[in-house]
């Protein structure tokens, strides 16, 4: 299946865990190449009546400073998508239920795996 449909699915699993009050935290991982960025780290922001999260690009390189942004959950998924298999080939969501893994593959194929999780709270 192509990676853009299996990121769709995903993507209902990070609502979801959201929904649920589960979300931990979700990482942008396995970069292609040795781009200057490394990482995209997204954690959850709990303020009054709405749910935003964080939005974190860490950078390799000490010259270039990491940046932050609070987003709403849609906005993060249009950049976390922008992304996908440009920068990074896997996303990790952690929930307090399970840890979730989406991956694309080099021929474009998306895939989806679960384990245990890695945080007991939020």
């Amino acid at each position: 299946m192509p990676y853009q449909e299996v990121f769709d699915l995903f993507w209902k699993q990070v609502v979801k865990s959201v929904e649920e009050g589960n979300f931990a935290k979700l990482t942008m991982a396995k970069t292609i190449g040795k781009p200057n960025l490394r990482n995209i780290f997204v954690r959850p922001v709990y303020s009054e009546g709405d749910f935003k999260v964080l939005l974190k690009f860490r950078y390799r390189s000490i010259e270039t400073e990491d940046k932050e942004d609070e987003l709403t959950l849609d906005e993060a998924f249009v950049i976390l998508k922008s992304h996908l298999r440009k920068s990074f080939f896997s996303v990790l969501l952690f929930t307090t239920t399970k840890d979730v893994t989406f991956k694309i593959n080099k021929k474009g194929a998306g895939s989806i795996t679960e384990s245990l999780p890695t945080f007991r709270n939020v």
